[in-house]
């Protein structure tokens, strides 16, 4: 280790310890806690915050960082974390310790006030909360804002660093010039897809049991990880020894079962990151967009791929024989791949799936730019479902109310489950070269999948942002047509189009 760096290493432990243990309580907030106690476990959280705000922030790891950026000794990984933290103390120099401490709290408790209000499906009960999440979020943004930047634009950044306004527009055009004439094509069809043997009174045991197994099957180690249930399936990690994934239960067999695949995805990819990168700052994936390419690219072009089920489908039908006993595989495939617009993103098909993406960026745009009321949401969500989708939301719970994420303040993640599914395309695209895809899954050689993207994706943690990957990965920078043909190439052929 260089020296330089070792005198600042104590420094980056503590930072990490404080971030495991907001990371431990927020875990637990959403999974085991009681419901009443969401309002003072919110004061430890913000307590902890406070004691992180000014670890990160002290004068003499400032010191140390800059010693470290003038010494030409460090290794790449420790130029890296150098550069984590650097950049990190930039984001909090402008930011009042009290107000981030206070947002810390706010939104710990705001998560338990979404719930609550998604239960009772009232959207104004959860509206004055959501106010004074956006308030803080626009302040900090116009704290941190550089000259001229938006503040859109500074949220966007902490997602996928160089996606900015611009760039997601011309890829969000490309994706409404495209997906919406193809999903029409797909509705006007004759095609008639059977899938109500997906529906059913699943228990929770036997919908746990299959999840428990695909989650193994798809590569999650549960001497490294747990798996729980939520109100919405989320992934979190401590580190490579530690790696948590939620899913949920309810009476839709596909639901469960592409919730577990999906956030598996996400957890092989922290699993895959190098023993000496994992629990500094650089051990978590490149970006968000970089890890929904894994999540969706195990849920989607894996997960919902033919080749993928044969190995596995006689032991799932045995798991849910009240209605998959008599179904063949290949209605099974089909039945699981129907596009069908719906109105709750997590449910929503592979084709549609981009379209609520695009929803919820355009409200977000409008939120955080002053352009939309936080009275008028609701409206206004019903109004781009109705005009992207042709359906309406006719209650709270299955519109504005069925995400997590503005809860917790994360404005500018949703652009990155669309950029994740393009990414994900292309780096399938290219593995398709180098690799028989549906050969090795059919022989249920998943592993062989897993280790090239830990070789090329996985292991590296944040050392290369996700576009870098991309490149040393394909050879090529990051490109939506990959998408658009992977899209057009299966619901042709699935609709006969």
């Amino acid at each position: 280790m260089d020296k330089t760096f070792g005198a600042l290493k104590p420094h980056l432990d503590r930072i990490m310890a404080l971030k495991a243990a907001m990371t431990l309580f927020e875990w637990d907030n959403e999974t085991l806690a009681p419901p009443k106690a969401a309002r003072l476990t919110s004061n430890v959280i913000g307590a902890l915050s406070g004691e992180y705000f000014q670890a990160v922030d002290d004068e003499k790891v400032r010191e140390l960082v800059k010693a470290c950026q003038e010494d030409p000794g460090l290794s790449e990984a420790e130029k890296a974390q150098v550069r984590e933290l650097s950049r990190e103390q930039e984001k909090l120099a402008c930011i009042p310790r009290d107000e981030y401490q206070a947002f810390a709290r706010l939104t710990a408790e705001s998560a338990r006030i979404w719930q609550e209000a998604k239960e009772q499906d009232d959207f104004a009960q959860f509206a004055p909360t959501l106010e004074k999440v956006i308030d803080y979020q626009e302040r900090f943004a116009a704290y941190r804002a550089k000259d001229g930047q938006k503040r859109y634009d500074v949220m966007l950044d902490d997602y996928e660093p160089g996606f900015t306004m611009e760039l997601l527009d011309q890829f969000f055009a490309v994706i409404k010039q495209e997906v919406v004439p193809l999903l029409k094509a797909v509705v006007d069809s004759k095609v008639q897809i059977r899938d109500d043997f997906l529906a059913g009174d699943f228990s929770d045991a036997q919908q746990e049991k299959i999840g428990r197994f695909l989650a193994e099957y798809v590569g999650f180690d549960f001497s490294r990880g747990v798996m729980a249930t939520s109100a919405h399936p989320f992934t979190t990690n401590l580190h490579n020894r530690d790696v948590r994934i939620t899913t949920h239960y309810n009476d839709n067999l596909d639901s469960s079962l592409f919730s577990v695949i999906h956030e598996t995805g996400h957890a092989v990819y922290e699993l895959g990151i190098r023993d000496d990168l994992t629990q500094t700052l650089v051990g978590e994936g490149a970006s968000m967009g970089m890890h929904e390419a894994q999540s969706r690219f195990f849920e989607n072009i894996i997960g919902r791929n033919k080749s993928f089920w044969v190995p596995i489908y006689e032991k799932v039908q045995a798991a849910f024989p009240q209605t998959l006993t008599h179904i063949r595989l290949d209605q099974f495939v089909d039945a699981v791949n129907k596009v069908e617009p719906g109105l709750i993103r997590t449910e929503a098909d592979e084709l549609t799936y981009s379209l609520h993406v695009l929803i919820r960026y355009e409200l977000e745009k409008e939120l955080i730019e002053g352009q939309l009321k936080v009275s008028e949401l609701a409206k206004a969500w019903a109004d781009k479902y109705e005009a992207y989708l042709g359906i309406r939301p006719q209650s709270d719970r299955e519109g504005v109310l069925q995400d997590i994420h503005w809860s917790q303040g994360s404005f500018g993640y949703f652009p990155s489950y669309a950029l994740g599914s393009a990414f994900g395309a292309q780096l399938y695209a290219h593995m398709k070269k180098e690799m028989d895809v549906e050969g090795l899954l059919e022989e249920g050689r998943i592993d062989k999948i897993r280790a090239y993207l830990r070789e090329h994706i996985h292991q590296y943690g944040k050392l290369k942002d996700s576009r870098k990957l991309l490149k040393d990965t394909t050879g090529e920078d990051f490109d939506p047509q990959y998408y658009v043909r992977y899209l057009r190439e299966k619901f042709e052929e699935l609709y006969h189009l």
